[in-house]
């Protein structure tokens, strides 16, 4: 069966979250606009810095920090924000973000996006957010 448009743009951000260098979970977003993917990120370090899978080391679970908490003792970019720096701004008027996240057991993780992520979805003019849930149903959100 051939999917709709937002079940075929949440499958590709499932393929860019396996790009993710994050031991704790893996995430990847895609922007889309006119059904044409204008940009997608995934989780991990800033270019030119070491990669948690590399050092083996995540800050935040060694301490236990739960999810959505103390974001400033983690070394990684999320997702949506490099799928934001990658894009052309003014593609992003207007356009989709699609977010998938796994878990390391590969369940998956909540897609909604954190309050500083959203804040830079509506300052790129990015008009709705398609995340799978972690009961893996996509949800709609318009910004």
């Amino acid at each position: 069966m051939r999917p709709d448009w937002d079940e075929y743009f949440i499958e590709i951000a499932k393929i860019v979250s396996s790009r993710s260098t994050c031991l704790r979970r893996k995430y990847g977003a895609v922007i889309v606009k006119d059904n044409v993917i204008i940009s997608s990120g995934y989780n991990g370090s800033p270019r030119g810095m070491v990669n948690c899978i590399d050092t083996g080391t995540c800050t935040r679970k060694k301490l236990n920090v739960p999810s959505g908490e103390r974001y400033e003792l983690c070394e990684a970019v999320h997702a949506e924000q490099n799928a934001i720096i990658n894009a052309p701004p003014d593609r992003m008027k207007d356009a989709t973000i699609y977010i998938a996240g796994f878990e390391e057991d590969r369940t998956y993780a909540a897609g909604r996006p954190c309050k500083l992520c959203d804040r830079m979805i509506r300052n790129a003019r990015l008009r709705d957010v398609v995340y799978l849930d972690r009961d893996g149903a996509l949800v709609k959100l318009e910004m």
